[in-house]
């Protein structure tokens, strides 16, 4: 098909919606001189592309004198994509254009079951029911829904689609959440992702490390990972296994995922309380015994259904305890920091996650730590999407493809 009349008005095509959504609003005058292509040509290639519905016209332009040109834009609104965050304990999605504009956003909660075949089917069950929901919320159909970005919080196999480790409150829902039985799921095409990938991906479209050449998106929750990004390129490494930094060992000989996640942190909270109902069990003298029944009474309100949430908040209103379990914590961050920095030697790592995000906490406790030990010390900040992080990266992928398919199917 190369070179013939077919092929050369589909490169053509495809030229102009290139400079459509990188200039915006041009008239047929302004995309033969961005392109080079003829007038005659240019006006050819836009009737076929109107009748697309890939571009549309908005008017007439402004000028000064003459005939006022009919202004041309692509049409955002020709086809829709999703975006969807498989959490451990929540699921988000979100809708958007294809200039990835999310245009509607929903949060469910993660309803996880016994393990089983049923399980797995009424999961699917779920994910369809929120979906067909949102689309009837805005007036759509599956015609209009391209692709679906799907993030989850485990390993994708690149070439399979397959999940070979998930968080642990998904465990045994691989299957599930696989690639294929996704894709037998919705009548549309469907990609799924690492959700620590996608975050990295989403900061550096629309959020913090915009314009970094390589930085780290550094996730922790109710689990933890790394998405690297060099130029705008994921390293996806041996079966997808970059930036599984759960595993990384720490010098009692646990898990990284272990100490740091949400479960870690609650653990090292209670092992701290402890230590201090043992150290007031002995201050009984006369001289401490003020000190002693303050320390008692915070400790016993920051134990009562204790949370991260809740340690967060204590420490950001100077409760001591709190403030010493942070700073302890932090400690353990940065030495899985340390080791990420002095082998990648990023420019930019960006902290997220259900714990990660609380940067106004983390962040001054990690820089001091950071500017005073490592040898290679990146900036350090907190994600700007927060929770919508993985969505945002999600949609990105869904718009990608679906601008391929899109270009593919000209040239077909």
């Amino acid at each position: 098909m190369a070179g013939t009349p077919q092929y050369i008005r589909n490169l053509n095509e495809n030229l102009i919606m290139d400079a459509l959504i990188t200039q915006g609003t041009m008239s047929r005058a302004d995309i033969s001189r961005q392109t080079g292509l003829s007038k005659p040509t240019v006006s050819s290639a836009v009737e076929h592309l109107i009748a697309r519905n890939l571009v549309r016209e908005t008017g007439r332009a402004d000028n000064a004198q003459g005939r006022k040109a009919t202004l041309i834009c692509f049409n955002e609104k020709a086809y829709y994509v999703c975006g969807v965050d498989l959490g451990a304990t929540r699921i988000w999605i979100a809708l958007s254009d294809l200039n990835g504009e999310i245009i509607a956003y929903r949060t469910y909660p993660m309803v996880v079951q016994e393990a089983n075949d049923r399980a797995e089917a009424m999961m699917l069950e779920l994910l369809q029911s929120h979906m067909n929901e949102l689309l009837d919320e805005n007036h759509l159909n599956w015609n209009q829904i391209q692709c679906i970005g799907f993030g989850i919080p485990g390993v994708v196999q690149p070439e399979s689609g397959r999940i070979n480790r998930i968080v642990d409150p998904l465990a045994g829902l691989e299957q599930a959440f696989s690639l294929e039985s996704l894709s037998d799921a919705f009548p549309c095409e469907v990609i799924l992702e690492n959700d620590v990938n996608l975050a990295a991906l989403g900061e550096q479209r629309s959020g913090a490390a915009a314009g970094y050449p390589l930085f780290i998106f550094f996730s922790i929750g109710t689990g933890t990972g790394a998405g690297i990004m060099v130029h705008g390129q994921l390293l996806r490494g041996l079966g997808g296994l970059t930036g599984e930094i759960a595993e990384m060992l720490m010098e009692d000989g646990r898990r990284l995922e272990e100490v740091l996640s949400a479960d870690g942190l609650m653990q090292l909270a209670k092992r701290h309380l402890d230590s201090l109902d043992e150290v007031l069990e002995v201050a009984d003298s006369n001289a401490k015994a003020d000190v002693t029944v303050t320390a008692t009474v915070h400790a016993d309100d920051l134990r009562t259904h204790l949370t991260p949430e809740k340690l967060f908040e204590a420490a950001r209103g100077g409760e001591a305890e709190a403030l010493e379990i942070v700073k302890q914590y932090s400690q353990m961050i940065a030495s899985a920091l340390r080791h990420i920095s002095v082998v990648l030697a990023p420019n930019l790592i960006v902290l997220g996650g259900g714990v990660g995000g609380n940067g106004d906490v983390l962040l001054p406790l990690l820089r001091q730590i950071v500017s005073e030990q490592f040898p290679v010390q990146p900036q350090l900040i907190c994600s700007k999407l927060g929770e919508q992080a993985v969505v945002t990266g999600a949609v990105q992928v869904a718009v990608q493809q679906t601008m391929l398919n899109l270009q593919q199917e000209a040239m077909e």
